[in-house]
């Protein structure tokens, strides 16, 4: 039996464990395109499977690491770093309490999604007029620039990200580039 787990035990582990290195490789560099972000999260699943998987059919080799010093210093940092991660003082919380500063891009991009075309024309300098034919080109209907990113995605059975990145990708052409980079 116990070979019989080893022998894709192992193999789960080191797969998802490649996948979950990859898509987080990507993730850490912002490269999140087509489904990264969802692999990452629920394949890791696989990688705690598999991790768990593998110890417990190599449970005799796993339990000497704890007569090992080094190994005992990895494991004890690597203890201490996942209990420090779980404290608010590095971030918000769910109920969005202050322990740190959130993201400002994901912060950025809700507040523009919640907004008017009319004040990311503001923002973007360009005009309502401009985002509206420029969205209406890709086939994306606005009613009004007077309605919110949500609006036009809910009326266009659309994602608001993907609406406020065409939106955004459009006026990055309108704009004046001022030589700022940001």
């Amino acid at each position: 039996m116990a070979q019989t787990l080893k022998s894709w035990a192992t193999p789960l582990a080191i797969g998802a464990f490649t996948i979950s290195a990859v898509t987080g490789i990507l993730i850490f560099f912002d490269l999140e395109i087509g489904i990264i972000e969802p692999v990452h999260k629920w394949l890791s699943w696989l990688l705690v499977t598999g991790v768990l998987l593998h110890l417990s059919s190599n449970w005799n080799g796993f339990t000497r690491y704890f007569s090992i010093k080094p190994a005992l210093g990895i494991i004890g940092a690597a203890l201490i770093v996942t209990v420090a991660s779980l404290l608010p003082i590095f971030g918000k919380d769910d109920e969005g309490k202050e322990g740190g500063k959130e993201r400002t891009g994901k912060v950025a991009a809700q507040l523009l999604e919640s907004s008017s075309l009319e004040t990311i024309a503001l923002v973007t300098k360009t005009t309502p007029k401009l985002l509206v034919e420029q969205l209406e080109k890709n086939g994306i209907m606005v009613k009004a620039p007077s309605l919110t990113i949500q609006e036009i995605a809910s009326n266009n059975g659309k994602n608001k990200r993907e609406i406020l990145g065409a939106v955004l990708g459009q006026a990055k052409g309108f704009a004046g580039n001022d030589g700022d980079n940001d």
